[in-house]
């Protein structure tokens, strides 16, 4: 059985112009449920990691305007509750879909800590995207007000961002091989997971910042000896030259190229460059693990070689 860890990207949990809701979401989870279910079908050992860029931004946002009635809680735990509520739509969805299909496999969650280095220097320089997207205007006027760094998001308006550290090691991914070598549809490394760091006493404490899902993704897929990663995003295909007149999409992408293309521009800081960057990490891991990058609708022809992006 080909095992492999799939990252989903936000298309898969939250769609375009639905209301931020839990039912809007648990809906769109829903639908994502059916394609990983194909996967599962096919024979493939599946194991899931997740973003939570709008969502972690979201409950930051509730806990800041309820700071009045409760103490606000500190972004790390933020992102604990994030992993919390996704992975539990993603074991309803999941649960309900393998049910219709006659299907016995469970769907488990695990609240995943990271380990990041407290000496990287992307905490001096955030560039994570969280929350909602705003106009420019509205952007500054945020930052003004609360301090916070704002940027534009490869050309789909300006949200925050804040520190992304790299991640160095998953805490419980002893239990993670556990549940997965005992069945289980394990969800594992949830937006990037919640970062920590060891303290002089070598003790966890939590950090302000949120891990690159596709980076954390990786991780997990060479630590669980995966065979692929597949990371879903919301293009079929990585392309160079991207939203231009000659945009050319990829079907093969070798290490050389991808590393002369990101070398030249190609790949926008916010979206795409994680994910060449992930993709490049865990084929030149070990010989024989490959990535393939593509959408959600395409990925069980990905997998067949029909569709998407492969680097290997």
């Amino acid at each position: 059985m080909e095992r492999i860890v799939i990252a989903l990207g936000g298309n898969a949990l939250q769609q375009s112009g639905k209301p931020a809701t839990a039912e809007a979401q648990l809906e769109v989870v829903e639908n994502t449920a059916e394609y990983i279910a194909d996967i599962i079908e096919k024979g493939y050992e599946v194991i899931l990691a997740h973003g939570n860029g709008p969502q972690v931004g979201r409950i930051v946002i509730q806990n800041e305007t309820a700071g009045n009635v409760t103490p606000a809680m500190p972004f790390d735990v933020c992102g604990a509750m994030s992993q919390g509520m996704i992975g539990y739509h993603i074991q309803q969805g999941l649960g309900k879909v393998l049910k219709g299909r006659g299907s016995a496999r469970q769907a488990v969650t695990i609240v995943t800590q990271v380990v990041v280095d407290s000496k990287d220097p992307k905490f001096k320089d955030p560039s994570k995207p969280v929350g909602p997207f705003y106009t420019e205007a509205e952007a500054k006027a945020i930052a003004a007000e609360k301090g916070y760094t704002m940027k534009e998001d490869a050309g789909r308006g300006w949200r925050r961002v804040v520190a992304s550290p790299l991640p160095v090691e998953i805490v419980e991914i002893d239990a993670v091989k556990c549940l997965v070598e005992n069945g289980f549809v394990t969800i594992a490394v949830g937006g990037g997971g919640v970062p920590v760091i060891r303290d002089g006493f070598g003790d966890l404490v939590g950090t302000a910042a949120v891990i690159d899902k596709d980076l954390a993704s990786e991780k997990l897929a060479e630590d669980l000896d995966a065979d692929s990663l597949v990371i879903l995003t919301a293009v079929e295909k990585v392309s160079i030259n991207y939203n231009k007149p000659d945009q050319k999409n990829l079907d093969v992408l070798s290490v050389a190229d991808a590393k002369r293309y990101i070398q030249e521009g190609h790949f926008a800081p916010g979206s795409m460059l994680p994910k060449i960057e992930a993709a490049l990490k865990f084929v030149e891991s070990k010989p024989g693990r490959k990535t393939i990058i593509t959408s959600l609708d395409k990925a069980v022809e990905a997998l067949e070689g029909k569709a998407g992006t492969i680097l290997k």
